[in-house]
């Protein structure tokens, strides 16, 4: 087998193929960065209960349209993720419930509720779709969405970065200044579910949050400043996507967990080789003598 026919000839070959490959880098571009922000916030256990937080929406979306429409579905988890979140927050204002409490009640509830209503209508095929998603099949109509809200995401960080930044490390001095802090965390928010909705369309709900927390886990090892912590998220989420698809192609093995997987097996080569990774605490350089 040639490096062509290993690497190159399943996305000249295959049209489908080369929608999941565009599809794995609209989604790293725009869910690398979020994830990062995520993991600075430390409310990196959030993201994984938004993408469950998405499935009553998606399930109700699912029921309306009849089928596996991933505009009804988005439009439906867009809407239950945005509710999860702000009822969450304004569960934890007005109890003694801290926040991560609030979203793992909430979230539990909404994958339980979810799973519930895709089983009333839909066969065992269509429930394992809507969990584990069906990045194969995304066709242009979900492609054109899956990259909007990458160009949205990416538009509207762009736009809130300093105030975003400001927010994530120093709350408090925002609002002293008078910077409407509520509504750029409500707007990052919105990017967070956003990102979850199109991962939901193409690794689905129980892996949604796969190319946004790993690549961000990843870049955190790697580097130390904000801006090239974004890009190493967005590239290695965009790496994962491309050798996962390699690796499912030619041993037959399901995408989308071969792509968390790639993901994963990077943040474990991370681990050990990164400049803040085990070697070089267990290996550590000579100190030059003068």
């Amino acid at each position: 087998m040639t490096i062509y026919d290993l690497f190159f000839a399943p996305f000249v070959d295959y049209g489908f193929m080369r929608r999941a490959l565009v599809a794995c880098l609209c989604l790293g571009l725009g869910s690398g960065p979020i994830g990062v922000f995520l993991m600075l916030r430390r409310m990196s256990l959030m993201g994984d209960a938004m993408s469950h937080a998405i499935l009553p929406g998606a399930a109700i979306g699912y029921l309306v349209a009849g089928s596996l429409s991933l505009t009804a579905m988005g439009i439906g988890g867009l809407v239950a993720g945005l509710a999860v979140a702000l009822l969450s927050g304004a569960v934890s204002r007005v109890t003694v419930l801290q926040e991560d409490a609030s979203f793992a009640s909430f979230y539990l509830a909404s994958l339980a509720l979810g799973v519930l209503i895709v089983s009333l209508r839909g066969s065992n095929i269509d429930l394992l779709h809507v969990l584990f998603g069906t990045i194969l099949a995304i066709d242009p109509p979900a492609l054109y969405q899956i990259g909007a809200i990458t160009t949205l995401t990416l538009i509207v960080l762009a736009a809130i970065y300093r105030p975003l930044i400001a927010e994530c490390f120093d709350p408090s001095f925002l609002r002293a200044i008078g910077g409407r802090g509520p509504v750029y965390h409500f707007l990052f928010l919105l990017l967070v579910v956003l990102n979850l909705v199109a991962s939901f369309e193409a690794l689905g709900t129980l892996m949604a949050v796969g190319l946004m927390m790993l690549p961000a886990a990843i870049a955190q090892l790697w580097s130390r400043s904000l801006p090239s912590m974004m890009l190493v998220a967005a590239l290695s989420a965009a790496a994962s996507g491309y050798f996962g698809l390699i690796a499912s192609y030619h041993f037959e093995l399901a995408s989308g967990p071969t792509i968390i997987m790639t993901a994963a097996a990077i943040y474990g080569f991370s681990i050990f080789f990164a400049p803040s990774g085990l070697a070089r605490r267990l290996f550590p350089r000579a100190h030059l003598k003068g």
